[in-house]
């Protein structure tokens, strides 16, 4: 069971939520992202439980930036495919000078 499996599901958790949602202007913190968006605690709760309804440790994020984060503090770095990838994928969306032709390095 998740360490805060019994906050989620009361009317309490469920106002400090929306305000929390309501004060980051329902986007994504980190990324600015707007739609399904997930309350996080900064601190969590395993590690402050006295912290789980404190709007001042709670911040809107995307899921990818939620899944990021998550990642990033169990100690699950990306992996250098993932990386590549990412990358690569930046690259191609960078706009081209007009005039120049571009080749995908292998």
């Amino acid at each position: 069971m998740k360490a805060g499996a019994k906050i989620y599901y009361t009317s309490r958790w469920a106002r400090i939520r929306w305000l929390a949602l309501r004060r980051d202007g329902f986007a994504c913190v980190r990324c600015g992202a707007r739609g399904r968006l997930e309350v996080d605690h900064v601190e969590s709760i395993r590690r402050a439980p006295e912290r789980a309804y404190d709007l001042g440790n709670l911040q809107s994020l995307c899921q990818s930036c939620h899944s990021q984060k998550t990642n990033e503090e169990m100690g699950r770095a990306p992996s250098l495919v993932q990386i590549a990838w990412k990358t690569a994928v930046a690259e191609l969306a960078r706009p081209q000078m007009e005039g120049t032709k571009q080749c995908l390095r292998v």
